[in-house]
């Protein structure tokens, strides 16, 4: 699995092309990325709305751009991300955030969901959907604690007590992060269940689409 917008795309211009050739076709399209290089192809996702649904996910799981630049800092700052989903949306594009994974002790609190659900609302984000923990498997997790070693060296053990060798790794605040991100979403009027994503994003295109999310 790779992203679309991943650092060969700026040079090469694959998802660019494999865009263009979905408008020709006349197939919807539905996008994840972390990269707010989407934005170079709005013209294309503006044709093909035209004629099919479309839908952009940007993953944001941190208000923070410091913290971002920790946990990926290969990727777009999280700010330059909000900026995308505006000039998405701006331009007709429903667009929205995949709130995953949100790590256990490091982005689990009710500062950062409450921050990232403000400046989706804020930047014209149609949905959040999200996932509130972390999935390792055995490879996953050497490499991560390794990770955790360099920029966070007291969280290894909080993550060996509290989790083991589990493969999901649900935050131990998910519960109350949860009734308060479905608080803060139903009153900025952000989608958040599955269903209602899927609906408003075919809204105009009768019944007969095919799910793309």
């Amino acid at each position: 699995m790779s992203d679309p917008y991943n650092p060969f795309e700026k040079e090469y211009g694959l998802t660019r092309g494999a865009l263009e050739l979905i408008d020709i076709y006349r197939f919807g399209v539905s996008i994840a990325t972390k990269s707010d290089l989407i934005t170079r192809d709005i013209d294309v996702l503006k044709a093909i709305k035209k004629h099919s649904p479309v839908l952009v996910k940007l993953t944001i799981t941190t208000a923070s751009d410091i913290l971002g630049k920790k946990i990926e800092p290969n990727v777009a700052e999280s700010s330059r991300r909000f900026s995308a989903i505006k000039k998405l949306s701006d331009n007709g594009i429903f667009s929205g955030i995949l709130l995953m994974p949100v790590l256990p002790f490091l982005e689990d609190n009710e500062d950062n969901i409450s921050g990232i659900i403000r400046l989706a609302y804020e930047n014209g984000a149609k949905f959040i959907y999200p996932a509130f923990g972390v999935t390792l498997r055995l490879n996953q997790r050497e490499w991560y604690y390794k990770k955790l070693d360099e920029h966070f060296p007291t969280l290894r053990q909080r993550y060996i007590n509290q989790f083991g060798n589990a493969y999901e790794c649900r935050s131990p605040k998910a519960k109350a992060l949860s009734q308060l991100f479905q608080k803060e979403c139903d009153r900025l009027g952000l989608l958040y269940k599955m269903e209602d994503i899927i609906k408003g994003y075919k809204q105009g295109y009768g019944d007969n689409q095919c799910s793309l999310f």
